[in-house]
């Protein structure tokens, strides 16, 4: 079957990109509200394609935001399992356009890729999916599988609406398992199983001393200075080890097993010094730089201001210091108990003469992990590999999605995560691009993927 339908995506490789371009051209940024009719646009878009695929039911669901696509295709029967397959339509905003070599919705090829907003995150990868089925439909009159579509105009701009609408609409999206092609390969052409994501959470953490910026000739050393009593505070956080101190964080992680080391130890990870151009390379005591970064817990200060930032001298104590600060975390973490310990720990810690004031970051995930031999995933990496003829790499990411996290708390799924894009894709930035190469293989992954299900 699935030779077919191979045969088939490679005869209409041309028409098919034809259509993704067209789907690349509509400007669906959903943080700026001047993009609202283009949003709207893209649903359709994505209504309308559904609709000729051959899907039973199609939808376009409001959510109080921007709309959810939602369609079901049941024609497989009772006794065939049911997939939810997850995308997102919602682009980035292009900005800064100075930067980019070509329009970014004007999509472009170049040395074998396609170049526009939205290539790779997430609208070609939503797009393969829906080519593959197109396909099936049109090669043997029927899916493989039930397939259950859920494709959000949200989730640049934090999924606002999602969960909510996955609780109230449980049984519409209702499914065995979840596949979602939102993330990427360890390298172009390197088959990659990504069997694990890690939670996320924040604080902004606020240093007050005096009523307003005072003369720090009249009252330094009367008067505690607030960026120094933050930088005091964040500096007793994690030790020269990269080891957090803070009571309670490693609390419930857990370890991280002789198996899983040798996954990932197997992995081509990138060159950090000389991708980044840091001098030396640091990670956690015991830890190599790979495992911290795929399987063990961060903290990190995103940024941090207060006081004079113009050019020259302006000789004052400032009033207040601010710090806005992420952790990534790992199963075992809860996120809102991670929020509590780092208050409660800057609030200990704070020096005498100023208050601190810690704000919670509202968006946070848990960590997501399934078991690398589950028979989803074996079944996944064999595709991978008929498909790319390489063997396929298992790795955790220290990125977080949190839809992931959502869909195991209401569904308590497997979650299949069937990510083609590479480290050179530029996601969020200018010139952001898809390989061809990783079009038309992930295309037949998916095509090798949905035939083995079905037996």
């Amino acid at each position: 079957m699935q030779n077919q339908v191979i045969t088939y995506l490679t005869e209409n490789r041309e028409r098919l990109l034809k259509k993704l371009n067209d789907f690349l051209a509509i400007p669906s940024v959903s943080t700026d509200s001047s993009f609202k009719q283009d949003v709207e646009q893209a649903a359709q878009f994505l209504e309308t394609y559904l609709q000729d695929i051959g899907f039973d039911e199609v939808e376009v669901q409001e959510t109080g935001g921007h709309p959810l696509v939602y369609a079901h295709y049941k024609q497989a029967g009772p006794d065939a399992p049911t997939v939810l397959f997850y995308g997102h339509y919602d682009v980035q905003p292009a900005d800064p356009l100075e930067l980019w070599e070509s329009e970014p919705f004007k999509p472009e090829v170049r040395n074998g890729r396609l170049y526009a907003r939205g290539a790779s995150d997430d609208k070609g990868q939503v797009f393969m999916h829906l080519a593959v089925f197109e396909a099936f439909m049109k090669t043997n009159g029927r899916i493989p599988l039930n397939v259950k579509v859920c494709i959000e105009g949200e989730e640049e701009i934090g999924s606002e609406n999602l969960y909510r609408v996955l609780q109230d609409k449980r049984e519409q999206f209702a499914a065995d398992f979840a596949v979602i092609s939102d993330s990427g390969m360890v390298a172009e052409n390197q088959p990659t199983i990504l069997y694990g994501l890690k939670g996320f959470t924040g604080v902004e953490v606020t240093v007050k001393g005096p009523d307003h910026d005072l003369h720090s000739g009249m009252y330094g050393g009367a008067v505690r200075n607030p960026v120094m009593a933050l930088s005091h505070i964040l500096a007793s956080i994690k030790n020269e080890d990269e080891v957090i101190t803070v009571p309670g964080f490693y609390d419930g992680v857990e370890p991280l097993t002789d198996e899983e080391r040798q996954l990932i130890d197997q992995v081509e990870g990138e060159d950090y010094a000389a991708t980044t151009g840091v001098s030396e390379v640091v990670s956690e005591k015991g830890y190599t730089a790979k495992e911290h970064t795929m399987a063990r817990p961060t903290f990190e200060v995103n940024g941090i201001y207060g006081g004079y930032q113009g050019e020259g001298t302006k000789t004052i104590i400032p009033s207040t210091a601010t710090a806005k600060i992420t952790c990534r975390l790992v199963p075992g973490q809860d996120p809102e108990h991670i929020q509590d310990l780092l208050e409660k720990h800057m609030k200990r810690i704070a020096p005498k003469g100023v208050t601190v004031d810690v704000k919670k970051e509202k968006l946070s995930s848990k960590a997501y992990k399934v078991e690398p031999n589950h028979p989803l995933i074996q079944k996944a990496a064999d595709s991978y590999t008929k498909a790319f003829g390489k063997e396929t790499v298992y790795v955790r990411m220290g990125g977080s999605i949190p839809v992931v996290e959502w869909i195991d708390d209401i569904y308590n799924i497997p979650i299949v995560l069937l990510g083609f894009g590479t480290p050179d894709d530029r996601l969020h930035s200018p010139n952001e691009s898809f390989p061809l190469d990783s079009f038309d293989k992930g295309m037949e992954t998916l095509a090798h993927y949905w035939s083995a299900l079905e037996k």
